[in-house]
């Protein structure tokens, strides 16, 4: 995934000042289809690697870092419940991203070196009392700020929390699936959750290699966990609670994501109450049309349809202004799979789900728990919507 100039000139910048660390779109009822785009040379800038369609996988090595890639993410949103009080609803969001600076390490002795950033995304939202809390940070890689382990340390990635907090933020393999844990004491967000998966897991594009447009440049090495069981202690606020419930999980790492025609993407995991689970990705041009697009199935068995562009269709039905940014995101969907028998509208459980971070001049998008309802308005699933490069110069920096 490429990152821009302006984003590594704002991380540095950032940096430096704490030390530490520390154009609107509104869709309405247009119809989400075709996919126009001219053919460009967007490979990896340098020498970073490209993603290739034979790539031989090696798990569970393969969930820690890849270094040769510019930029990676390990990814999880999901829908919890208190164990003891089940009308007490939340979702959340819990993101590790590394950001290569530079491909190889600077032949320079001194502990501001860095030729890797460690970025943390976390938000949950109470969907009972109708309130969304976000929080970020962002390190270089060094000893005491945050690191990215190495294969067989169960230790996938950890970073020192925002000031004021204790606890670390960190990602561990469990020996099955993940364990996470997060806290900002000034936010009031406190997660610490193991997850066991329910379903295999499935590589998001023929043998995890995910097109991102006609261009084989602009492509990533993805696969997910569409189904964890979840389960741990969450704070929101005053309010603390032992929580349970279903997650999400990607990985993906990439050294060219978006295009250059491309602004941003319309991510959607959907998981149904029949056993199948549904991945849907919308590149985006400037203007708000359709670039790209791809979408998966994946059966109650884990076993996974990567569907034709004739085989599906979403569009969106209305839309949500921000009154802190200005960015008109589209708010409520349509998707049909007829071949699959899908014919479901997307509904926020929550209007405002806009992440707004810390971080200096660091973009800002949606990321919202949703629900999958029928033609008759009946429940079919839930699941989350990501939403990036709405607003004004707010292009994801990868």
């Amino acid at each position: 995934m490429t990152i821009s100039e302006r984003a590594v000139a704002m991380a540095l910048l950032t940096l430096i000042a704490l030390g530490a660390g520390g154009s609107d779109r509104a869709c309405g009822e247009q119809q989400v289809a075709g996919n126009e785009s001219p053919q460009q040379d967007s490979g990896p800038a340098g020498d970073w690697a490209a993603a290739d369609p034979d790539r031989s996988w090696t798990f569970p090595a393969d969930h820690w870092a890849h270094r040769d890639f510019r930029t990676e993410w390990w990814y999880f949103t999901g829908h919890l419940e208190c164990a003891d009080r089940p009308e007490q609803r939340f979702g959340y969001q819990f993101t590790l991203f590394r950001i290569g600076l530079l491909s190889t390490p600077p032949e320079l002795d001194s502990d501001w070196s860095a030729d890797t950033l460690i970025m943390g995304h976390a938000a949950i939202t109470d969907l009972s009392g109708g309130e969304h809390r976000f929080t970020d940070l962002m390190f270089r890689e060094a000893r005491r700020l945050g690191e990215f382990g190495r294969h067989p340390d169960p230790v996938i990635a950890w970073v020192r929390p925002p000031p004021g907090t204790g606890t670390l933020w960190k990602l561990r393999h469990n020996g099955d699936a993940f364990d996470l844990q997060m806290r900002d004491d000034a936010r009031g967000l406190r997660m610490r959750l193991s997850t066991t998966p329910l379903k295999p897991r499935v590589f998001q594009g023929p043998h995890g290699y995910s097109r991102k447009g006609r261009d084989p440049g602009g492509a990533s090495h993805y696969y997910s966990y569409t189904r964890l069981y979840t389960a741990g202690r969450l704070q929101f606020g005053p309010f603390e609670c032992g929580a349970v419930g279903t997650s999400w999980m990607d990985h993906e790492f990439s050294s060219s994501q978006l295009l250059p025609q491309q602004v941003g993407w319309d991510w959607f995991s959907l998981q149904l109450d029949d056993g199948r689970d549904l991945m849907v990705y919308l590149m985006r041009r400037t203007g708000g049309s359709v670039d790209y697009r791809i979408a998966n199935v994946i059966d109650p068995a884990g076993r996974v349809a990567h569907l034709s562009e004739d085989q599906w269709s979403v569009r969106s039905t209305a839309t949500w202004a921000s009154g802190r940014t200005g960015a008109v995101y589209p708010s409520e969907w349509v998707i049909e799979v007829p071949g699959e028998r899908i014919n479901a509208r997307i509904v926020p459980l929550l209007p405002d789900q806009e992440n707004r971070g810390r971080v200096p001049g660091a973009p800002y998008y949606y990321e919202g728990a949703v629900e999958v309802l029928g033609k008759n308005d009946e429940r079919l699933g839930r699941g989350y919507v990501e939403l990036t490069g709405y607003g004004d110069d707010n292009r994801p920096p990868v």
